[in-house]
């Protein structure tokens, strides 16, 4: 498989991730008492969205680039 075929891949498996999963609409942030803002949530929600859909592409590049051997 050449440089550019991976990348294809690649980049073909990440979109195709992103499509089939859901995303939140809505990301919190929240501010207590004392005026401090807290992003902590945010943080954590953004985190799992983008680590679900690059497992779930790195899955699917790996059956595809294991496949072709």
């Amino acid at each position: 498989m050449t440089e550019q075929e991976l990348e294809n891949l690649v980049q073909s498996k990440l979109s195709e991730a992103y499509k089939a999963s859901e995303h939140p609409k809505k990301f919190f942030i929240t501010a207590n008492g004392r005026g401090i803002t807290d992003g902590g949530e945010l943080y954590n929600a953004v985190l799992n969205d983008v680590m679900g859909i690059v497992q779930k592409a790195t899955t699917e590049i790996l059956k595809e680039v294991l496949l072709k051997k």
